[in-house]
């Protein structure tokens, strides 16, 4: 039978899950702040599905429980995070306290997150920065899944980029896309439940077309568009990785097991103050809105993920019967 919690029940357990693996309550919260959301946001992949991962990592030493992030200030709108090799949340929450307020008085401002980690759903950072009112952009690097085109070894990860914008109030537009078809976590899920993927999602070591998500994982991710998709991931590598002095994707230990030291990835955000370079910013982004929304079946980036999170707002969250025993073993 499913677990039933309240949110704060769930928030606690996640932190007092994250704390028993190792992690400080300062390290924990940012993180099991993110859990919750995603769960709420319906995006289990990234919910309690990855606590023991996480708890993993934290018991073999690939992130840091006791880790102290660093705030560097480059200038007045450049800014940079030492993550200490620990969870990527408290890094990004940390730089986020300095990047809103000077986006807003400079118009733009910009943050590097080096010696960091998995940062979860990306778009539940950038979507902080929309809240802030400022038109919210993040890139974030991966342990390498994706052969360029024409190749068979991974160069680069599945390297979200996410764009969030507010509107009327509230967040509307919440673009938050990964360089591959589909998110590798997605396919980590299926290998568990042993349900296939569909043709297309990803490759084996071979380079050829698999349904069987362990082979998928053996081998590479279909990049998203083909070699326009491995394109944004080259991108996104540039920013998240080469502009904060991180370690590239073939440079990054995996984010799924327990092999090798800290992955020491990159995230790099962007914050713009929209009323510093339109006078009519709000109505140019209502009318691409109304453009969208006045078509039968057409639907904005991310309006699932905002639904959702209306939806959910105060509703329990449900694990499953084993993921649930499992994260209470995880407490002894």
């Amino acid at each position: 039978m499913d677990t039933q919690l309240t949110q704060d029940q769930a928030l606690e357990l996640a932190i007092k899950t994250l704390t028993a693996a190792g992690a400080s309550e300062e390290n924990a919260t940012p993180l099991a702040n993110g859990i919750i959301q995603a769960e709420i946001d319906g995006i289990k992949s990234h919910g309690f599905h990855y606590l023991p991962i996480y708890c993993l990592h934290l018991s073999c030493k690939k992130v840091r429980g006791d880790a102290s992030p660093k705030l560097n200030h480059k200038s007045n709108v450049a800014l940079s995070v030492d993550a200490d090799n620990g969870f990527a949340h408290r890094a990004i929450s940390l730089g986020f306290e300095e990047l809103i307020p000077s986006a807003k008085e400079n118009g733009i401002a910009s943050l590097a997150v080096s010696n960091s980690y998995n940062c979860g759903v990306l778009g539940y950072h950038t979507k902080k920065l929309a809240e802030e009112n400022l038109i919210g952009i993040g890139f974030t690097n991966a342990p390498a899944s994706i052969a360029p085109l024409g190749g068979i070894k991974p160069v680069i990860g599945t390297n979200p980029f996410s764009v969030a914008i507010k509107s009327e109030g509230s967040v509307k537009i919440l673009i938050d896309q990964s360089a591959s078809v589909i998110a590798k976590s997605e396919i980590a899920v299926r290998a568990k439940s042993g349900e296939p993927i569909p043709i297309g999602w990803a490759f084996g070591p071979d380079g050829k077309d698999t349904t069987d998500p362990s082979i998928a994982l053996k081998g590479t991710m279909a990049p998203s568009g083909g070699y326009k998709g491995f394109g944004v991931g080259l991108f996104v590598e540039i920013m998240a990785a080469c502009l904060t002095g991180s370690n590239l994707g073939i440079e990054a230990s995996s984010f799924a097991d327990d092999t090798g030291g800290p992955p020491g990835t990159g995230q790099f955000f962007i914050g713009i103050s929209p009323e510093k370079f339109s006078n009519n910013f709000d109505e140019k982004i209502l009318i691409l809105i109304n453009s969208i929304e006045a078509q039968e079946n057409a639907r904005i980036p991310g309006a699932k993920r905002i639904m959702n999170a209306e939806k959910n707002s105060n509703s329990s969250i449900t694990i499953k019967e084993e993921l649930y025993n499992k994260i209470l073993s995880l407490q002894s």
